[in-house]
Order: C-alpha cells, then structure tokens, then sequence
C-alpha cells in the first residue's frame, strides 16, 4: 500500500511561491529565498499601511497652507480661527476646498480671520 504525504507542507509553500510571484529573479523561483523576500514584504506592507496615513495628512497640511498662504494667513491661525468659530472640517476637506474650490476656501479664511 502506498502512502502520500506532505500534503500541507506542499500547499504552504505553493502559498509562498504565489505571493513571490513576479518578485526578481530567484525570489520568485527558490523557496527558502521566495520566502524571506515575501516575510520582509509583508512587514514592509504593514508598515506601510501606518506610514500612509501619515503622508496623507501632511500632503493635507501642505495644502491647506498653501491656501492659506494666498489668502494672507499662517496654518497654525487658520485653525485656531476655525477652531474657536467653531467649524469642525477634517484636514482631507479643508485641503481639497483649497484646491478646488478657491472662492469658499477664502470665504473660511476670512471667517477664521474675523474670529482671532
């Protein structure tokens, strides 16, 4: 009677070489190199993850004070302006009102002004 093993171990490392595929060279064609290309890449992916949300909000600072800027103001005063008139925008919409909407954007500048 013959016996088939290592059934598991098969599909483990076929998981591996799936998500190594299209990495360089003998990363995506040997297994034990496949499979530290793809653990360093999946720390890189998580780190990511973090790292993005960071981006995103400074490129919206960025942004907003750029607006800023044009209308005659710092960022830090724009917000403490908002803050005590008491709108309450997230950075992501304040920084696409300044991009895209020129006029509403220096109508909320002049508002925060008002209110320092």
């Amino acid at each position: 009677m013959l016996i088939k093993r290592g059934v598991n171990a098969v599909k483990k490392r076929r998981k591996i070489m799936k998500l190594a595929k299209g990495y360089f060279g003998s990363k995506s064609k040997l297994y034990r190199v496949a499979r530290q290309a793809v653990m360093k890449s999946l720390s890189y992916a998580y780190v990511g993850r973090k790292r993005r949300k960071r981006d995103f909000r400074k490129l919206w600072i960025a942004r907003i004070n750029a607006g800023c800027r044009l209308n005659g103001i710092s960022y830090s005063k724009f917000m403490y302006g908002l803050k005590l008139a008491g709108i309450t925008l997230n950075r992501k919409v304040l920084a696409d009102m300044a991009v895209n909407d020129a006029n509403g954007f220096a109508q909320l500048v002049a508002t925060a002004k008002s209110k320092i």
